[in-house]
């Protein structure tokens, strides 16, 4: 007798590679969107081990491009020997052309930032959710923690009953 195989593929690795947590504590994203990166192969293997961090990190454009600028990525011990690995280059992101129309409007017209949200795998690519974002002030925080520790307070009265 044979196992019954199903079609999907099985999942080896954890689709998440990396999240910046402290970008919706300083904005308020308004929109999200997904863009490819344009990596060298060291890069890829270091996103395969997680090596990266994407909090001191922004999204900028120049000459109607987007750019990832400051993400950390560490490169591996065993990286090749005629490759120089920069850490921090800048990683061009691949994005349709509405799409930065959108952005580049929105960056010089109505004061947004662009923010690395989170990075993934989807189908085997890396992917980069990029956001929409205005700034919080201080005032804007503190009633953003007060709401979310109201919500967590009435979850647990809840579970409780």
């Amino acid at each position: 007798m044979s196992a019954k195989k199903s079609g999907k593929k099985s999942k080896d690795f954890d689709s998440n590679i990396a999240k910046n947590r402290s970008a919706t504590h300083e904005y308020t994203i308004d929109e999200r969107f997904e863009a490819g990166m344009a990596l060298q192969g060291w890069e890829v293997k270091s996103l395969r081990d997680g090596r990266v961090q994407l909090k001191e990190s922004y999204v900028v454009i120049k000459k109607g491009e987007a750019w990832l600028v400051r993400a950390h990525i560490s490169a591996l011990l065993s990286a090749s020997t005629h490759v120089n690995p920069d850490s921090i280059r800048a990683k061009k992101l691949l994005l349709h052309r509405r799409e930065l129309n959108k952005l580049i409007g929105a960056v010089e017209r109505k004061g947004y930032t662009l923010i690395p949200l989170s990075m993934y795998w989807k189908n085997g690519r890396a992917k980069l959710e990029i956001g929409l974002a205005k700034g919080k002030q201080l005032h804007d925080k503190r009633a953003a923690a007060k709401e979310r520790d109201g919500q967590r307070e009435m979850a647990r009265v809840v579970k409780l009953n």
